[in-house]
């Protein structure tokens, strides 16, 4: 791959290959939210109605689709890529929001602004990984990096049964201070909001139920959404000037699954075009092959699994992930990742081990 480019390069090249009406929001999508909320509450009627606990079971898994896919039905409306009306894309993102406890002005704070204004950056981008040197700072992330990679891996998709929510939990603190004094009051409520609706659950349906009606979704959500978003960027290479075909990764799923999920698997396009309905991303994901095609980043969204699960979640470098434990580098996306790579991983010229860490 070649060195880095500027995101309004290829976005001046798209569009004057693109449909006018591509740039506007497609209203139409707001009718997955009614959809979505009507398959939560039939399967909680049918939660609280049913005594078997393996029918409860199976409804739940009908709560998690809903709530998932709630949470990128938010994404695409808080982009403004079904609304531009302000009320309606604040109202409707917080109710979809809800599932997973995500406030929508502090979404588009922390991941319109801040994510999508520095992907990949090494300090500014609030969702990147960190490198070698900042690890042997954290203690936690000291012990982390001593457990054998297997263990570590296992830990890190354990980790998505939560992390989307105990993330948003993080960026709220960090970025609350960064908001007007006026406009704190709404960003706690959109915060407080969530746990207020599913307390008021929890006291209408009693424990039992709520396990289904809530908890055993939220784990489900929270992982199936955290299986996309780490793959989206944690294998590309770091930059310093924000190049979505560099720094996105565009995860692929059969059609039908596509559709369930709201074609949220097209990130580079989403990372060029923000505020572009997913409904069109295969179309501009077409056009970048064209233009790019040595710099797209596409895989099966098994496969960047795979990779996940296999390689290490510090960098040596912008293009290098590093396995502190035996000092094993592995290439990033466009600079060496790949089957063979993985299998049998470059070695560094020395080992880490515990000294590397900082001991």
């Amino acid at each position: 791959m070649t060195e880095e480019q500027h995101l309004r390069e290829y976005t001046k090249a798209l569009k004057a290959r693109l449909p006018r009406h591509f740039f506007e929001p497609v209203p139409a999508r707001l009718a997955y939210l009614p959809v979505f909320l009507a398959l939560f509450g039939l399967c909680t009627w049918g939660i609280v109605a049913t005594p078997y606990v393996l029918l409860k079971l199976l409804l739940s898994l009908g709560i998690g689709y809903s709530f998932i896919g709630l949470g990128f039905l938010a994404h695409e409306i808080l982009h403004g890529a079904v609304t531009k009306n302000p009320v309606v894309r604040s109202v409707s993102g917080t109710i979809a929001f809800l599932p997973l406890m995500v406030g929508a002005r502090l979404w588009r704070k922390w991941h319109n602004v801040e994510h999508h204004g520095h992907t990949q950056h090494p300090e500014d981008d609030p969702d990147a990984m960190g490198a070698l040197e900042s690890a042997i700072q954290k203690p936690f992330v000291k012990w982390m990096f001593r457990q054998v990679p297997a263990l570590r891996s296992f830990f890190l998709f354990f980790s998505f049964t939560f992390w989307f929510t105990l993330h948003a939990h993080m960026m709220f603190r960090r970025f609350l201070p960064d908001f007007k004094p006026a406009e704190r009051p709404i960003v706690v409520f959109q915060a407080v909001l969530p746990v207020l609706v599913w307390l008021l659950v929890l006291f209408m349906v009693g424990p039992l139920n709520f396990l289904f009606v809530f908890v055993i979704p939220w784990l489900l959500a929270n992982f199936i959404a955290m299986s996309f978003i780490a793959t989206n960027h944690l294998l590309n290479p770091i930059t310093e000037t924000n190049d979505p075909l560099m720094n996105s990764l565009t995860v692929r799923n059969p059609r039908w699954l596509e559709w369930l999920t709201l074609g949220f698997g097209y990130h580079i396009e989403h990372h060029v075009f923000p505020a572009l309905s997913p409904k069109y991303a295969h179309v501009v994901a077409q056009k970048i092959k064209e233009l790019w095609p040595e710099r797209y980043n596409e895989l099966p969204h098994w496969k960047a699994l795979f990779y996940l699960w296999k390689t290490p979640r510090l960098y040596r470098d912008h293009r290098n992930l590093i396995e502190p434990t035996t000092g094993h580098v592995f290439g990033t996306l466009g600079f060496g990742l790949n089957d063979s790579k993985i299998k049998q991983p470059k070695s560094s010229r020395r080992g880490l081990g515990k000294k590397g860490l900082g001991e």
